[in-house]
């Protein structure tokens, strides 16, 4: 009878202290979190890199973006790091360039449905819509030729229409490469999705490289242009009327 007594003013007791050390770590563990991300926050810029595609398609001229993407990967010496990350339905290399936080992204979605595997990586890794720059396609430029466009519409490319659709904006920078439009009767969805000719694989070469070059370019000076971006894409393009053009060496 003593031992039920005693049992039922000790349980009382520590189930109210063991509530209050559950409710103390769990707040210390969410305190924990917030610092952190605050920190992170202020020590890191994160910067994204996409290479628009459909996967499985890598060699076709639609999915240009994932073979630069690819070449920036080796360039950097990290192309064995690839790994897929089911959270964003993609591939990521998680990397630095001259000490700035990059994340590189080859989705695994459709290119219609690009746009949610880019949205997905940009809120798992704290990226802003105007630090990600889209690698993408580009019809109305011939092979041989790279511009980097500074937000504005998707101009019918579908999976720049797709990242404008799930981020809500059109912020984005983009490296456009240039893919041609076909010759003849071909259609444009046959031509985007075939693959480049032997003599066409030669000027590639050198697309890839000087894409490359403009990248690690780009990425060594965002801070600065971050700083100054303006908030939407369509102001962006009125601050920045020219396009960075220019032609692959063949």
């Amino acid at each position: 009878m003593k031992n039920r007594s005693f049992l039922t003013k000790v349980c009382p007791i520590l189930s109210h202290f063991f509530k209050k050390l559950l409710n103390f770590v769990t707040m210390r563990r969410l305190l924990t979190r917030v610092i952190n991300r605050v920190l992170l926050g202020k020590q890191f810029k994160a910067t994204m890199v996409v290479g628009l595609g459909n996967p499985g398609m890598e060699g076709t001229r639609h999915s240009v973006g994932m073979a630069v993407l690819g070449a920036l990967a080796a360039r950097l010496g990290v192309a064995d790091r690839w790994h897929g990350d089911r959270h964003v339905s993609g591939e990521v290399i998680l990397t630095e360039v001259q000490q700035a936080r990059v994340v590189l992204l080859r989705p695994r979605l459709l290119m219609n449905v690009n746009g949610v595997s880019v949205a997905r990586a940009a809120g798992k890794y704290g990226v802003k819509p105007e630090d990600i720059l889209l690698v993408h396609d580009e019809l109305d430029k011939p092979l041989g030729k790279i511009a980097i466009k500074h937000g504005g519409s998707a101009r019918g490319h579908n999976g720049v229409r797709s990242c404008v659709d799930c981020l809500q904006t059109d912020v984005m920078p983009r490296l456009r490469v240039g893919i041609g439009r076909p010759a003849g009767k071909t259609s444009v969805e046959r031509h985007v999705l075939s693959r480049f000719t032997t003599e066409e694989q030669k000027i590639l070469e050198a697309v890839l490289v000087q894409s490359v070059d403009l990248l690690i370019s780009q990425l060594s000076q965002q801070d600065a242009q971050s700083a100054s971006s303006p908030a939407g894409g369509r102001r962006a393009a009125q601050h920045r009327k020219k396009e960075e053009d220019s032609t692959a060496v063949i």
